[in-house]
């Protein structure tokens, strides 16, 4: 992950249109090829029960609550400018799930998790970003307004959701074992990926000046940490505790550091660029710390 983040930060000081490029490369493999295929070929394995169905209905439940007290925080409390508390919400209801959050849950639970995993950043995360957030950045922003794309043209342009019909669909005996393997083995090419087009894309922000390295932890960037990495999951934690519990692997997606997505959308609706990089680099760098020392535990 951190090399990844270097060879990104170092593509873009040797050549910005090259590390453009390549950032852009990156999350259109990902968002095309990797996580279809590895969402198709582990989607199948899963057994979608009751209790899955509420843990997921109990997910949205979670962020929507979050996300409302990060609205209530950013204008009441801190008084915010309007792109500051979209930002907020932003970093607090979309999180990392995908291509730091697989990796992370496989490593930390095991692959036998990784379908659940898969599940939670599909029909969780996916729509959380690819929707709400950039319907949050239509609200809050100056630039432009939600995604402008028909329910038609949103479930066309998004492969992994495709993926994840088609792998809910599909019998557990329709694919083979080497290729499960294989899609498994895939999570890596998904961290790597994902992370040299967090680097390339910080390092056109700094350019921009709207990021320093290290980002300063101001008020705001606190509050955005406490909201994701504390409020959010302790929400979902707490409700699933009322509904009888939840799968392991939700439980630790929940709890996923602030995703790319919120750049993405801080650059599309004109949000708070600075407050969502800086998000995203302190949430990342808490949780890694943090499973390192899970992982040795």
């Amino acid at each position: 992950m951190a090399a990844s983040t270097v060879a990104g930060l170092l593509a873009e000081r040797r050549s910005p249109a090259f590390a453009h490029r390549l950032a852009t490369f990156s999350l259109l493999a990902i968002f095309w090829v990797v996580l279809p295929f590895l969402i198709v070929c582990t989607l199948p394995s899963l057994r979608l029960d009751t209790a899955l169905v509420r843990s997921l209905g109990l997910g949205w439940l979670a962020l929507a609550i979050a996300g409302v007290a990060a609205w209530f925080v950013g204008s009441r409390v801190l008084r915010l400018p309007r792109p500051s508390t979209g930002a907020l919400i932003c970093s607090t209801v979309i999180a990392n799930t995908g291509y730091f959050g697989l990796p992370f849950t496989s490593t930390l639970l095991g692959r036998d998790d990784l379908a659940t995993a898969i599940a939670y950043d599909t029909l969780i995360s996916g729509p959380m970003f690819y929707v709400v957030g950039m319907a949050i950045g239509g609200r809050f922003g100056a630039g432009d307004r939600g995604l402008g794309l028909s329910p038609r043209a949103l479930l066309l342009r998004n492969p992994p959701l495709l993926a994840a019909i088609a792998g809910l669909l599909l019998p557990s005996t329709a694919v083979p074992d080497a290729l499960v393997d294989t899609a498994h083995d895939s999570i890596w090419v998904l961290l790597v990926l994902g992370f040299v087009a967090v680097g390339a894309t910080l390092a056109t922000e700094a350019d921009e000046g709207a990021f320093v390295f290290p980002p300063r932890l101001d008020p705001p960037v606190r509050v955005a940490l406490l909201l994701r990495l504390v409020l959010a999951p302790a929400i979902f934690l707490g409700l699933t505790a009322l509904a009888g519990g939840a799968p392991a692997a939700f439980r630790v997606e929940a709890a996923m550091p602030a995703a790319i997505g919120c750049l993405i959308i801080a650059h599309t609706t004109k949000l708070d660029l600075r407050l969502s990089a800086a998000t995203i680099v302190w949430s990342t760098a808490i949780v890694a710390v943090w499973g390192i020392v899970a992982t040795l535990l």
